[in-house]
């Protein structure tokens, strides 16, 4: 499977250590839990960064391939998404689900549902899981913004 992580090129060299969401935490993890965020598509990355971004703030990012086995891949299934997993900022039932499954180890990667487009799917990735020496990073390429994504 592979899936597609978008980050600010300055951010490269720490991309796939998962202290960012470790620092201030995520949808699907509490501060101080280490986490990496990629999305099943590379159009839903770009989506998921856009939602963060105030207008007209746009710098330099680099889309970076990531392929791992579907077999290290839990999913989250429907009847366990929390109630008020959409809100905005991001509520703690969330947090609690992505927590838990760091702490349990099962799996490389949860499956979760992208709030912005409900019907595909981000991967919450563990860095602390021992597969994830077994992913096959690709080299990040340039990813150029439209201005207009961006114009209000």
């Amino acid at each position: 499977m592979t899936a597609w992580r978008l980050v600010k090129t300055r951010f490269l060299a720490g991309a796939w250590d998962g202290e960012g969401a470790r620092a201030v935490g995520g949808r699907w993890n509490s501060v101080g839990v280490p986490v990496v965020y990629v999305s099943s598509t590379l159009s839903l990355a770009l989506v998921e960064v856009l939602v963060h971004l105030p207008a007209g703030l746009l710098g330099a990012y680099a889309a970076v391939p990531v392929s791992f086995d579907d077999t290290q891949v839990d999913a989250l299934p429907d009847a366990d998404l929390p109630s008020d997993w959409r809100e905005v900022p991001p509520p703690s039932s969330t947090r609690a689900v992505g927590d838990r499954f760091v702490a349990g180890g099962r799996a490389l990667a949860l499956r979760v549902p992208s709030v912005v487009v409900p019907s595909e799917s981000n991967y919450v990735l563990n860095p602390a899981h021992p597969a994830f020496a077994s992913l096959s990073i690709g080299a990040p390429v340039a990813f150029p913004f439209d201005p207009r994504l961006v114009r209000r």
